[in-house]
C-alpha cells in the first residue's frame, strides 16, 4: 500500500514518515512540495492515502487538493491535511473542498494510527463523476462557455459555503431548513448537468440529517462542478 506525504519541510516530512512507518508496513513516498505531489500524480501516483501540509510555496496543500479532486482518475483518493492552524474558517474550508481529515501540528501518534487503520472509513464518498457533456450542457441550455464556467463556479462557491451553514442549521436542529438549502443545490446540480453530484444530494436522507454525511455530499458538488470547468477548458472551447 502506497502512501504519498507532501511537506515543504524536510524535518515534519520526515517525522509524518516515521509515524506512518510505525503503523505497518507501507510503501512510504515523498514530495517536498505541492507541484512536485502533483508531478508524481500526473505520472502515473496512485497512493492509497495522501497525507499534505496546508501551507507551502509554489502549490499549496489546498490548491493540491482542489486538482486532486477535479481529476476524474484521483477524485476518491483519501486526502489528510496536515497544519498548525486550527481556525474554524480553515478547516470548514478543507472539509468543503472534500479534505478526508485534518491532522493538526505537532503530530500526535494516534491521529496518524487513526486514518491508517480507517482508510475506507475517512474516503470521500465514491461516486463517479457522472455529468453530461459540456457541448450538450451549452446546447440545452442555450449560453456560451464563459457563462456555463460562471454558473459552475457559482454552484461551486455555495457548495463550499453552504458546509458552515449546514452544520450551523444541524447543530440548532433545523433539519428543514438544511433539506432546504441542499435542495437548491441539487436543482443547481440537475440545471448544470452534473448528474452524479445530484444523485449524492438526492440520497441524503430525509428527516434528520448526519453532518459527516452532508460535508461529503458537498464536497461531491465542488469536485464535480471543478471536474466540469475543467472539462470545458481541456476542450479549449473557454479561455
Amino acid at each position: 500500500m502506497k502512501v504519498l506525504v507532501v511537506d515543504d519541510d524536510i524535518v515534519s516530512r520526515m517525522v509524518l514518515m516515521h509515524l506512518i512507518d510505525s503503523c505497518g508496513q507501507f510503501e512510504i513516498l515523498e514530495a517536498e512540495d505541492g507541484v512536485d505531489a502533483w508531478n508524481q500524480l500526473e505520472q502515473g501516483l496512485r497512493p492509497a492515502i495522501c497525507f499534505c501540509d496546508l501551507r507551502m510555496p509554489r502549490l499549496s496543500g489546498m490548491d493540491l487538493l482542489q486538482r486532486v479532486r477535479a481529476d476524474g482518475a484521483l477524485g476518491a483518493m483519501p486526502f489528510v491535511l496536515v497544519s498548525s492552524a486550527t481556525d474554524r474558517d480553515t478547516v470548514d474550508q478543507a472539509s468543503g473542498l472534500g479534505a478526508s481529515g485534518y491532522i493538526v501540528k505537532p503530530f500526535q501518534g494516534e491521529q496518524v494510527r487513526e486514518h491508517m487503520a480507517g482508510l475506507a472509513r475517512h474516503a470521500p464518498i465514491a461516486v463517479p463523476l457522472r455529468a453530461e457533456k459540456v457541448q450538450a450542457t451549452l446546447l440545452r441550455l442555450g449560453i456560451g462557455a464563459e457563462r456555463l464556467l460562471v454558473y459552475l463556479g457559482g454552484l461551486q462557491s455555495q457548495a463550499a459555503a453552504a458546509g458552515t451553514d449546514i452544520a450551523a442549521m444541524l447543530e440548532r436542529g433545523e433539519h428543514g431548513a438544511a433539506h432546504v438549502r441542499i435542495d437548491r443545490l441539487h436543482a443547481g446540480c440537475v440545471t448544470l448537468g452534473l448528474n452524479g453530484a445530484a444523485d449524492t444530494l438526492k440520497a441524503l436522507p430525509p428527516g434528520d440529517l448526519d453532518g459527516a454525511q452532508v460535508k461529503l455530499a458537498l464536497a461531491e458538488v465542488v469536485r464535480s462542478a471543478m471536474h466540469q470547468s475543467e472539462a470545458l477548458k481541456r476542450l479549449g472551447i473557454a479561455s
